[in-house]
């Protein structure tokens, strides 16, 4: 996950949305340079989503799984071919399960404690949530102790903090709301969502 990041950034998070525009959602941040996308396991029929977005976008896309917090969604997203899984949380099971079937996982930690239980499993890439919630500062205060680790940014990053949340020491970001604006996708205006992406990206 550290090499991904390191040479993508930007992750669009699939949230919530309508499984008719979900497609051309990925696509108009694909063609505005996104390449690593998450599907969210309590969307509208995640498996197919997945699938589909493996399926149609290019072949460089990353398309993962996340919110994976039971061995259940574990065993669904690896059916539908997710290149890695994303945690809101650190879970035993789910670390234990990746670990054992040599899965991609960003886990989520807030805390020292989740770090080290992280560590244990063999994860050394992780993901701050809710990281809008705490200090900039907070991602230095990890790495002191725990040198090697390295963190993505998730909750509360948008187009215009990106940069700010790099400058403290994430090597990239996961972007859900953020992503676009509302009325770019409900009313079907993907060459505008392309810019939009693509200049949020300009400078990153």
């Amino acid at each position: 996950m550290e090499r991904i990041f390191k040479k993508h950034k930007v992750c669009a998070i699939l949230r919530g949305l309508p499984g008719r525009v979900c497609l051309s959602y990925a696509q108009a941040a694909y063609q505005g340079g996104i390449r690593i996308f998450e599907v969210a396991m309590n969307s509208e029929n995640p498996i197919r989503q997945i699938e589909t977005l493996k399926n149609n976008l290019g072949k460089d896309a990353i398309v993962g799984a996340g919110t994976v917090t039971t061995l259940e969604r574990c065993k669904m997203a690896t059916a539908a071919g997710a290149a890695f899984f994303l945690t809101p949380s650190v879970s035993e099971p789910v670390l234990e399960y990746c670990r054992r079937h040599d899965i991609k996982l960003l886990p989520g930690v807030v805390t020292p404690s989740d770090v080290s239980r992280c560590l244990e499993y063999g994860y050394r890439t992780m993901k701050l949530f809710p990281a809008g919630e705490l200090p900039l500062s907070y991602v230095k205060s990890l790495k002191g102790p725990f040198d090697g680790t390295e963190y993505v940014a998730v909750g509360g990053v948008k187009g215009d903090n990106i940069l700010s949340f790099m400058k403290s020491g994430f090597i990239g970001v996961g972007i859900g709301k953020g992503l676009l604006p509302e009325a770019y996708w409900k009313k079907g205006m993907w060459e505008e969502a392309s810019e939009f992406v693509r200049e949020m990206l300009s400078g990153v």
